[in-house]
């Protein structure tokens, strides 16, 4: 039985890739996310706080790493809350406009005083050399429903595009959005505006899953055509059911495969219903899964990298420096990278120290998240390496050139491998370690010291002249 499943599993796989791929066609004209989308969210260090003046100071750090590939500022949930420090619902006080749209907070966000929202602020992102993001909650706000507020644009009132029986479960700031026309010119404004904005990334929260809405991811997917301006847009929260990749794929170029990330290796999860919150070691199990699914315009999203400093008003949690550990953030960053998820960083980067920096700006790491390379898992290892995790990577149609060794136990790990083991040819290698930049002599296999949760990436290449060999396993692969 066991075999049959999983000959099963395969299949079923292969078919929905194959639908996928059908679906990747039309989406790779337009070239939304050609690579896994790189940036900052605020909510890991905010929560519901951030103003004008934070954003500008985490945007202006972020600009200047955008020589590494990190380009999308995005403010997360809260730039319409009059009182975001509020307990409940009715607490924090939504902005809305006339046609029942959320709008920004002028006291937190002054630049949106000249009445076009959030647009002098995407103006000045750009000027930057940065791409533009913000969150919402599906559905349409019960407050505009309540008024029953006419829709901008079209002969409909909020009322006629309510789904009441669709609330959050956990935001219940808006009604569900009915699968109708009125729904389809409700989304339809809210995407215009957001257009006229300069929105680059839309981020749109209780839609991914618990619960699934693919007729909303539709109506937003339609209606970002309809507005005429490309942008990112990205489904939360996890995790996203590989059943429905196509169906999310017609719209969206990222979803998320896990809940929501936060700044531990594992957390106890006493409720076997939630995953909430989610540590770094579940991410493994989750990417290896949706491997065969990434590619260009569809990235599967482990979420955002809680690094550095958790503060002022982290989105969970008390204010803090991450729990993660040097080698944990390491860890992180190169499976996140290497896996080929979207790098989006959630730490509040204005207290960014340099060694959190220097890593956030390794180019060979990120070349392996931003190459135009493909990765894999290894699933076959040697006994040696039984408690590891392996990836390797390649340039596109070509052999892999660099293996990730990841040590998930709680103890050093020392071992002694043939490259063949690790999915390489048989034969001797030169290598580069690529956190360490140290030289590894040529040999016919890999000796490995990893610390407890930590890795080691070789880059490697088949020996020749063994000096010159050495020199371009260590040169920056452009």
């Amino acid at each position: 039985m066991q075999r049959i499943s999983k000959r099963f599993h395969r299949i079923a796989a292969m078919l929905l890739l194959a639908g996928l791929c059908g679906l990747a066609v039309a989406a790779n004209a337009a070239g939304v996310a050609p690579r896994p989308p790189m940036g900052w969210n605020s909510w890991d260090a905010y929560g519901f706080t951030i103003d004008e003046a934070q954003f500008k100071a985490n945007a202006t750090i972020l600009a200047g790493m955008k020589g590494s590939g990190w380009s999308y500022a995005v403010i997360d949930e809260g730039w319409y809350m009059g009182d975001p420090l509020g307990d409940r619902v009715e607490t924090r006080h939504y902005r809305l406009d006339g046609f029942g749209r959320l709008e920004p907070v002028v006291s937190r966000f002054p630049s949106a005083a000249d009445g076009r929202g959030l647009k002098a602020l995407a103006d000045w992102t750009h000027k930057r050399g940065l791409k533009f993001g913000i969150h919402i909650v599906r559905g349409i706000p019960k407050a505009a429903v309540e008024a029953n507020l006419p829709i901008a644009g079209s002969r409909f009132h909020a009322a006629d595009a309510a789904d009441r029986a669709a609330i959050c479960p956990w935001d219940a700031a808006n009604y569900g959005v009915a699968d109708n026309a009125a729904g389809q010119a409700w989304y339809d404004s809210l995407l215009k505006e957001y257009a006229g904005w300069g929105v680059d990334f839309l981020k749109v929260d209780c839609i991914a899953d618990h619960p699934y809405r693919p007729t909303e991811t539709r109506q937003i997917g339609e209606a970002i055509r309809r507005a005429g301006r490309t942008m990112v847009l990205s489904l939360s929260p996890g995790p996203a059911r590989i059943a429905n990749v196509a169906e999310m794929a017609r719209s969206a170029q990222m979803w998320r495969i896990a809940d929501d990330l936060w700044d531990a290796w594992t957390f106890p999860h006493p409720d076997p219903t939630t995953e909430f919150p989610n540590g770094i070691r579940n991410a493994f199990d989750r990417l290896a899964l949706w491997n065969a699914y990434a590619r260009p315009d569809h990235w599967p999203d482990a979420d955002m990298l809680p690094f550095g400093s958790l503060r002022p008003h982290p989105g969970w949690g008390d204010p803090r420096r991450s729990r993660l550990t040097a080698d944990e953030t390491r860890t992180a960053f190169t499976l996140w990278a290497i896996a080929q998820s979207p790098l989006i960083l959630g730490g509040n980067l204005t207290e960014m120290d340099a060694s959190l920096r220097m890593l956030l700006t390794n180019t060979e790491i990120i070349a392996l998240n931003q190459g135009r390379r493909t990765s894999r898992p290894l699933r076959a290892l040697p006994d040696s390496l039984a408690e590891a995790r392996l990836w390797l990577s390649g340039p596109r149609g070509g052999a892999a050139d660099t293996v990730a060794i990841f040590n998930l136990t709680e103890a050093p790990l020392r071992a002694e491998a043939p490259w063949s083991s690790l999915g390489l040819p048989a034969g001797a290698f030169a290598a580069c370690d690529l956190w360490t930049r140290a030289e590894l002599p040529a040999s016919a296999q890999a000796s490995l010291a990893i610390a407890p949760h930590g890795v080691t990436v070789l880059r490697v290449k088949p020996i020749g002249d063994r000096s010159a060999v050495i020199r371009r396993a260590c040169a920056n692969p452009g």
